[in-house]
């Protein structure tokens, strides 16, 4: 894997969205920092973060962050936790899950040599029985 010239970072890439101020951010960001290393795998201007609270403080407050990486679909984990700190670590470990599901998801499966970049090399054999059945088929 070749590595990110400008690494996506939670301070970089964190936007603060309704129901919090940007007095929140720092603390915000600071409690997301763990992501760090999940963003990383991509580049800062291809990715935004965005947090957000709806009725806070409040029962049945719901806490949102999105994520937006370039060439993926939108990431949205929510939780309707009643404290605030708790609902945000719930969103920020639902992210990290489902980043680390969509990577999973792109690796090539039980196949030791593709995850490493090398070919499966044909043997000569094998080739063979490929080609005539190829030509059978077409005959």
């Amino acid at each position: 894997m070749s590595a990110v010239a400008n690494p996506a970072t939670v301070a970089e890439c964190l936007r603060i969205g309704a129901g919090f101020s940007q007095g929140d951010r720092t603390w915000i960001a600071e409690r997301f920092v763990t992501l760090d290393a999940r963003l990383a795998g991509f580049h800062a201007d291809a990715t935004e973060l965005e947090v957000s609270v709806k009725d806070r403080e409040a029962r049945g407050q719901k806490v949102t962050l999105e994520c937006w990486i370039a060439g993926r679909q939108k990431i949205v984990t929510t939780s309707v936790e009643e404290d605030l700190h708790a609902a945000l670590n719930d969103v920020r470990d639902d992210l990290r899950r489902r980043l680390n599901d969509a990577k999973t998801r792109q690796e090539p499966r039980n196949n030791k040599h593709l995850r490493e970049g090398h070919h499966a090399e044909v043997v000569p054999a094998q080739a063979e029985a490929v080609d005539e059945r190829a030509d059978a088929e077409t005959a």
